[in-house]
């Protein structure tokens, strides 16, 4: 049983959160494995057609900022990364399993408009999640 490995770094990144990332939900839920050629055939398939329905899409996200409290810790505290990609990244893993890597695929399949919605649904999961920290 791992301690939890908590730290915060002051100066540049002030309010950023680290852990180990054992304890991160997303690795525990294979955000970053490894498939087959005949599962990322499959997951790529799920990941355009899920990341096009940006109401469902949004639910997962939601569901990730309850769900994942480490992982939502660890990376929506590093305001240098891509906190929408990531939030999207976690509601494919966390809605059907889909690694990180082939979301990125997936997400240059959408349309201009479908884009512009997931970000719009990133962005509220993301404000939500900000807001449940200053509560």
């Amino acid at each position: 049983m791992l301690k939890e490995n908590k730290m915060t770094v002051n100066g540049g990144d002030q309010g950023r959160v680290f852990h180990h990332y054992e304890m991160w939900e997303e690795y525990q839920n294979g955000m970053w494995r490894s498939v087959s050629k005949e599962e990322e055939d499959k997951y790529f398939k799920e990941a355009v057609e899920f990341t096009g329905q940006a109401d469902k899409y949004g639910h997962y996200m939601i569901e990730v900022i309850h769900k994942w409290p480490i992982s939502c810790e660890q990376n929506l505290t590093n305001m240098s990364i891509n906190r929408r990609a990531w939030i999207g990244h976690a509601a494919c893993c966390l809605a059907f399993g889909c690694p990180e890597h082939i979301v990125r695929k997936a997400w240059w399949k959408l349309t201009d408009q479908q884009r512009k919605e997931a970000n719009q649904q990133a962005d509220m999961a993301i404000t939500e999640w900000e807001e449940m920290q200053r509560a």
